[in-house]
């Protein structure tokens, strides 16, 4: 599978006015749906989290609002340090990742960790010079240059590190994990890092040291909370009340007794201690979510827990209440349409959620289906009044219609008590198909349904009539394609032997050419209406569930996923299926369902734990761009030319080149323009573009224009 780094700059997209956002983002629920690892404020205000996906986040204003920032990968990252101010901070996570902002996040910058395998936890004692990373085998990491260099230290270990803290300075130290309740000390800056093991079998996740160098705890498995009043020469167990995991273990610095005290973890568990862990009160979080991190920024009344979900929790008055600062349903989504423009459409999904937006996505509401079976697949055939849908649950089939956009569904009697996947109303509200453990049509809007023989009892969960009312298609199980030409009188089988679950058909143009995914990460293709099937490569290592060619045979989208882990992948193509490249969805679930309502560029997809998701450019940056050059530089020919200055408001000069001729490129690729080296970018409005020579050679470099 071929592999791109693709550059998202979603950061100063928000801070840009006007600008649009770049590849794919998050509509529902927000801020994020993917889980968050790690969360640092630097006071009530103004703070940071991190997760999976590569997912960064910041507020301002207390959690009021987020801004989703472009870490730059799709690693997932387990730890965030701000250290001194909310410029300069710190990113870790898989694969080795150590990313630094000094812009309050509107840039990171990955560093050199020298290991590939996970760093879990990162902390800078007193600034962002000096600071640690452990993590996977015993790994611990050192810098005293601001990450410019990191050394790895002796741990004398082989067991997972999962937390770091230096409480007072950077020589005196601790770090904790598992197995058999490993914690390390050091009190020379980590030359020698010294166990403090006493014989545990728990498996620790989080240490910390509130206001010395003595008084500490740390938290793990199945409850277990230790404490050490003696710089962990001996560790006390302290009851917990709880056999509950905790991942994250936090006192307010400045509660000055270190008696105050919070820990988190699995189920939603919050525990609290006002004596110093003599006693810990579990507290109401209105979750049952994991909880991975807490903190308490500047006093023991107000503090954040971030975990699975993307969960975001906060309180005001040490406790007494959580309140969640997430929005949005979890529930999986199964089918998105968007009849006649990118402003109103639909999603449904579980439990016979339905949700309808009139402006792009911005806002999305619920509306009343009147049914609590899962809803599979929904369709407006003409317009945004007057549409379907279908699904069903157990022994149980449900065909909703509404006339009005979706302010009333009425339920229609479908005369089979099976499960429907899929409808399709081909040219008008009256005429049209739905397919499960049988295939139904109807020729009066649904109030009557007749039931077609296809010759199997296999279930369909696709269905397509690509032009007219007369010649359709169904995909289903064990590989079953079937094609009629007569209105479904009759269903001819394609593909006899083909042994893969089919998810998804598509005919974008007319009924001759046309695609298939399945779940085994094969796609179908066709040019002579069915009667051979092409195998394409995919590329992907997930199974694919829909598939939608918006305009044309050429440029198209797949998505899909894996379950029950996580994991997701969209894949583009420009050449009919020839070629697929693997687009960042910045998102960790499966996804079932992707449509482009009128053209190539804003589309959305839908999927598990109520992802939503949507682009304005096509998914993200043309393979052309995506290797982008880091600064103020970019090289041809083994020169580097500089241009400055980078941000500009006027233009900017490739200086030492103020003769020679630059193309500029849009954040859709589209070229802009050619400019000389004197005033790159003079005239244009502000945005994001990228500059490189005219004679194409050479990675662009990205400039930012102000206003």
């Amino acid at each position: 599978m071929r592999h791109f780094r693709f550059v998202l700059i979603p950061a100063v997209l928000f801070l840009l006015a006007g600008l649009a956002h770049a590849g794919w983002f998050w509509q529902n629920p927000l801020p994020t749906g993917n889980p968050l690892k790690s969360v640092c404020f630097l006071d009530n205000k103004t703070g940071y989290a991190v997760g999976d996906a590569g997912t960064i986040i910041k507020t301002t204003n207390g959690g009021m609002t987020w801004l989703y920032l472009s870490s730059g990968t799709s690693l997932n990252l387990l730890s965030v340090h701000f250290p001194v101010d909310a410029e300069t901070g710190y990113a870790v996570g898989n694969g080795g990742i150590i990313l630094k902002t000094t812009s309050g996040g509107t840039e990171w910058v990955r560093q050199a960790s020298g290991t590939p395998d996970f760093l879990s936890s990162v902390h800078f004692p007193v600034d962002a010079m000096t600071g640690y990373a452990v993590g996977w085998a015993g790994f611990i990491l050192k810098t005293t240059d601001g990450g410019g260099t990191w050394i790895r230290q002796s741990s004398g270990t082989s067991n997972t590190l999962w937390s770091v803290h230096f409480p007072v300075n950077a020589q005196t130290g601790y770090t904790a994990g598992g197995y058999a309740g490993i914690i390390l000390k050091t009190i020379d800056g980590g030359a020698n890092w010294v166990s403090q093991s006493q014989g545990f079998d728990d498996y620790f996740y989080s240490v910390h040291f509130p206001i010395d160098n003595q008084t500490g705890y740390v938290v793990g498995q199945y409850g277990g909370i230790f404490k050490t009043t003696d710089g962990g020469s001996n560790w006390v167990r302290q009851s917990s009340g709880t056999t509950n995991h905790l991942m994250s273990v936090h006192f307010p610095v400045v509660d000055q007794t270190g008696f105050t005290g919070y820990a988190v973890g699995d189920s939603g568990r919050i525990l609290k201690t006002t004596d110093g862990g003599a006693n810990w009160i579990r507290q109401n979080s209105g979750t049952t979510k994991w909880l991975y991190s807490v903190q308490f920024p500047e006093n023991s009344q107000t503090g954040y827990a971030v975990g699975y979900e993307g969960s975001i929790l906060k309180t005001t008055n040490g406790g007494a209440n959580w309140f969640s600062l997430k929005s949005g349903t979890i529930r999986p989504f199964y089918s998105v349409n968007f009849p006649v423009d990118t402003q109103t459409g639909y999603v449904v999904g579980d439990s016979g959620v339905i949700l309808k937006t009139t402006n792009g996505g911005s806002f999305w509401n619920n509306q009343v289906s009147g049914t609590n079976n899962t809803l599979h697949s929904v369709h407006f055939p003409v317009d945004a009044q007057t549409g379907y849908a279908v699904g069903g649950k157990y022994y149980t089939s449900t065909i909703l219609k509404t006339t009005d956009g979706g302010e009333t569904w009425v339920s229609q009697n479908s005369g089979i008590n099976q499960i429907l996947f899929s409808v399709n109303f081909p040219v008008d509200a009256q005429t049209g198909y739905a397919v499960g453990g049988a295939i139904l049509k109807t020729t009066d809007g649904g109030a009557n349904w007749v039931r077609q023989d296809p010759g199997t009892s296999n279930p369909f969960f696709s269905v397509q009539f690509p032009v007219d009312e007369q010649i359709g298609y169904v995909v289903g199980l064990a590989g079953w394609v079937k094609k009629t030409t007569d209105g479904g009188a009759t269903w001819v089988r394609q593909i006899p032997g083909y042994p893969n679950d089919l998810f998804c058909v598509q005919f974008p143009e007319n009924a001759q050419t046309g695609y298939i995914v399945d779940d085994y990460l094969t796609i179908l293709k066709t040019t002579d209406g069915g009667a051979n099937w092409e195998h394409l490569i995919s590329g992907s290592n997930v199974g694919l569930y829909s598939v939608c060619f918006p305009i044309d045979a050429l440029t198209g989208y797949t998505v899909g996923g894996y379950w029950p882990n996580p994991s997701n992948v969209i894949l583009k193509t420009t050449d009919g299926g020839v070629n697929w490249i693997n687009q960042p969805s910045g998102a960790t679930k499966s996804l079932h369902s992707v449509q482009f309502p009128i053209n190539v560029m804003t589309g959305y997809t839908v999927g598990d734990y109520g992802t939503i998701l949507k682009t304005t450019d096509g998914g993200g940056w043309p393979p052309s761009l995506v290797e982008e050059e880091k600064g103020e530089r970019f090289r041809i020919g083994g020169y580097g030319i500089k241009v400055a200055p980078n941000p500009f408001r006027s233009f900017a000069k490739a200086q030492g080149h103020e003769t020679e001729c630059f193309a500029l490129y849009d954040i859709s690729g589209r070229r802009v323009g050619t400019y000389k080296g004197d005033r790159i970018g003079e005239g244009l409005r502000a945005g994001v573009y990228f500059v490189r020579a005219e004679s194409g050679k050479g990675r662009p470099l990205r400039i930012v224009k102000l206003r």
